[in-house]
């Protein structure tokens, strides 16, 4: 089954409207500069593989920390970092069998603790921190997670971009 559901438009998830999840991440993480967020999802999409769907979660969208509630860059500028997943069979496809929670659905996040799991998303990783200078941490999902935690857990997601699978 193709990613269907990431397409469908969420009026409300975890409280906020899709301008509000869009809005927050442009405040915080680009300091409200609309081209670098422009800039961060022609990155992503031109670096995804078919058949991806990119979505950002996190405080970024929230604008608060879900564990301990505190404010993002509650540490300071820069300290809150973007967690960025890609959603999708090609995506989940760039992961060693030792980068996964569940493996082949869900992927830990390429991070600074884990840089390795996904070597070909390395340069991907370092370009976006360079344009944002703050961690972004990568990881891959199939769809059925992000239904569980946008449909099931309210979890709010933003969806950055999208690239058709090209073997249609």
């Amino acid at each position: 089954m193709a990613d269907e559901h990431v397409g469908r438009s969420v009026a409300v998830q975890g409280g906020l409207t899709e301008e509000e999840k869009r809005s927050n991440l442009i405040r915080l993480a680009f300091d409200g500069d609309v081209n670098r967020y422009e800039e961060f999802c022609r990155i992503l999409q031109t670096a995804i593989p078919p058949g991806t769907t990119v979505v950002l979660r996190g405080s970024g969208v929230t604008g608060h920390r879900w564990k301990v509630d505190e404010p993002f860059d509650a540490d300071g500028p820069g300290t809150s970092d973007l967690d960025v997943t890609m959603v999708g069979e090609k995506a989940v496809g760039l992961f060693k069998l030792n980068g996964f929670f569940i493996p082949g659905v869900h992927s830990r996040p390429v991070s600074e603790d884990d840089p390795d799991i996904a070597p070909d998303l390395a340069p991907l990783r370092e370009q976006l921190m360079g344009l944002v200078r703050r961690p972004v941490n990568i990881q891959a999902s199939r769809e059925i997670v992000l239904q569980v935690r946008g449909d099931l857990l309210d979890q709010p997601y933003l969806i950055l971009c999208r690239k058709a699978d090209d073997t249609a």
